[in-house]
């Protein structure tokens, strides 16, 4: 059914939608049958990683489990732009039951994982959920969305949805928007990625999947754009503007056409041509904590431990330094510097000084979003020309003084000891924001020097709402930039920066699933503009560049401070062989913004409409 008409509100806008035919089912379908209980395993050593962590085993009363949930999903639901993170861990056994289902939400900056080596071995009977945000306007009347579910995570555990009432029985809920992964779970009934149980619109917008099976029914629903990678799905229901499979067995067929109104927008890829699954903490038979690092792929498919354990190595929790909110970044790099590893106990850290990662096979991972704070226009974390490094789980915010970039990857000096196809660095599930909590400045958000570099689940995000934003407020050029040669990016997420919002100068570079909302906040055509060209491309090529490839790349123009603006196109590109764009959608929302072009001079204009907004497709360029 058509949900008519479009909504603005603060955070993402959306327009016109369609919402699958079973968007408001008249009863809840029957759960599929639960996979086999695990037995508890030997308790967890005794490990201090900070009041913010939870951790929970089988021994744990149920009613314990349940109320400390509850507490911090009170706290947390609401929480967009506070300061406290938590880890929510659940040691490998079972939890809740058929009669008594274990049932909770995750809120703002919360990661909740399992500890087993693999999903199966920590079971929850019951659901995990994240459902819309409601509020009511002068009138009374009620409005929900999940357009600013945010910041949270889940992970490493197997789901048996059971449990629930009325139209929320037997169904897991994951109606989140950026920067909330969903990795690495084994959902054995019926999932939905839009909470159709409220009051409309519904609207969600820009989610994340991926090294999962998802057995029972998927209802996708008013997600605009939602990207799966090396995972495997029962089936798919629906599709709004840019739905993306990269590894995906059970995947519908590729469908994306130049006429947005006729096929589901499907772009669907047998294999990803790369891919490096993120780090996670884990606990072994023996009680004893580790962090496992998955091994890199090549034309992948399908989730990393379907057929067993995924391959890649285990460190031991010795070989880390477990940082703490009250530390320096100086006690912080003093540790880099001895060759730690290190895991960030949630919290949010001050870095008056850049972290330094020299070690090969370094790794770098955050539990509960822990979030890195520039000040002092401190670069938070650079990264030496060495291979094999991941920086994984964490927020990484601007501050008030400009800093050059908040993430550098290498020096950009061709190096034989930098990271190589075999041995890539990767950064996984890494959120960066330039305004939103406080005031923030910074040329660029991610720098990528080295070649080999795989990017998997970026959101970079020039804040359109919260504190300190505006025009000459958070300031930001770019989001993205990459310099080096054979990088890919799987799940790129980059909004509203002031120019390009990516520049793409390496050679060989491929992304798989590029999402972007231009900046909203432009005062005029003349400040956003250079030379003859009308505002910043969303996505741009450097024009020496001779190889290139992306698939599925959305642009969505919303000029509400000046409606009347317009971008000459979202995507810039050489015209050359080796560089081929597929699937591409600009949309003008809301009646606000013009993007003239789709790529170059080719495509038609997305132009304001006064009752929705205005799609265009563009299959292939060049245009065969």
């Amino acid at each position: 059914m058509a949900l008519l008409g479009a909504l603005t509100l603060a955070g993402l806008t959306t327009g016109a939608l369609v919402a699958p035919a079973d968007a408001t089912p008249t009863r809840p379908s029957a759960p599929v049958a639960p996979a086999a209980p695990v037995g508890p395993a030997v308790a967890p050593q005794a490990l201090d990683l900070g009041p913010n962590v939870t951790l929970f085993t089988p021994a744990t009363p149920q009613a314990e489990i349940q109320s400390r949930l509850d507490a911090i999903a009170a706290r947390q639901v609401p929480n967009q732009f506070g300061e406290e993170r938590d880890a929510v861990l659940f040691a490998p056994g079972t939890y809740g039951s058929t009669e008594k289902p274990l049932i909770f939400q995750v809120g703002y900056y919360t990661e909740v994982a399992g500890l087993g080596r693999n999903p199966g071995d920590v079971v929850i009977n019951g659901s995990v959920n994240v459902f819309n945000q409601c509020t009511k306007d002068d009138t009374g009347a009620e409005s929900c969305i999940a357009l600013n579910n945010f910041w949270r995570s889940l992970s490493n555990l197997t789901i048996n949805p059971t449990g629930g009432e009325g139209c929320r029985a037997n169904t897991e809920f994951w109606a989140v928007s950026q920067a909330a992964p969903l990795r690495r779970v084994d959902i054995t009934g019926k999932t939905t990625f839009m909470d159709y149980c409220t009051a409309g619109p519904q609207y969600a917008s820009g989610g994340y999947l991926a090294d999962a099976r998802v057995a029972g029914e998927v209802t996708n629903g008013s997600q605009q754009q939602w990207f799966t990678r090396n995972s495997q799905i029962g089936s798919w229901s629906n599709g709004v503007w840019n739905q993306t499979f990269a590894g995906v067995q059970g995947a519908p067929p590729q469908s994306f056409s130049n006429l947005p109104t006729t096929n589901p927008p499907y772009t669907t890829l047998a294999t990803t041509p790369a891919s490096k699954e993120k780090p996670y903490l884990f606990v072994t038979d023996r009680g004893r904590w580790k962090v496992f690092v998955p091994r890199a792929q090549k034309n992948s498919s399908g989730a990393s431990w379907a057929d067993g354990r995924t391959p890649g190595r285990g460190l031991k929790l010795s070989t880390f330094f477990v940082a703490k909110p009250s530390d320096s970044a100086r006690t912080i790099d003093k540790q880099l510097a001895k060759g730690k590893n290190l895991l960030f106990t949630p919290g949010v850290y001050t870095i008056d000084r850049t972290l330094h990662v020299r070690k090969a096979g370094t790794v770098v991972l955050g539990l509960g979003l822990a979030t890195l704070t520039a000040t002092k226009g401190a670069v938070p974390i650079e990264v030496a020309d060495v291979p094999d490094v991941d920086i994984a789980g964490l927020t990484i915010d601007a501050g008030s003084k400009t800093s050059k970039a908040l993430l550098v990857i290498g020096s950009g000096k061709k190096n034989a000891h930098g990271p190589t196809a075999k041995r890539p660095t990767a950064v996984q599930d890494v959120f960066f924001r330039i305004g939103g909590p406080h005031v923030g400045k910074a040329k660029v958000s991610l720098l990528v020097n080295s070649d080999h570099v795989i990017l998997d689940d970026i959101w970079a995000w020039r804040a359109d709402h919260g504190e300190g934003v505006g025009w000459k407020v958070n300031t930001a050029a770019n989001g993205v930039i990459v310099n080096g040669d054979h990088v890919t990016a799987t799940g790129l997420f980059v909004e509203h920066y002031q120019r390009y919002n990516v520049i793409w100068n390496g050679e060989h570079g491929r992304t798989v699933f590029f999402q972007n909302e231009l900046p909203y906040d432009a005062p005029d055509q003349k400040a956003w503009r250079h030379g003859d060209t009308l505002g910043w491309a969303a996505y741009k090529v450097n024009d020496k560049v001779k190889h290139h490839e992306l698939w599925a790349g959305g642009s969505y123009i919303y000029t509400n401070v000046n409606p009347s603006l317009h971008l000459s196109h979202s995507f810039e590109v050489p015209d050359r062989a080796g560089v081929r764009l597929h699937d591409l959608v600009t949309v003008s929302l809301n009646n606000a913004g013009t993007i003239d072009h789709v790529v170059n001079d080719v495509g038609a204009a997305a132009t304001p409409k006064s009752d929705g907004s205005n799609i265009v497709n563009l299959v292939d360029y060049p245009v065969r």
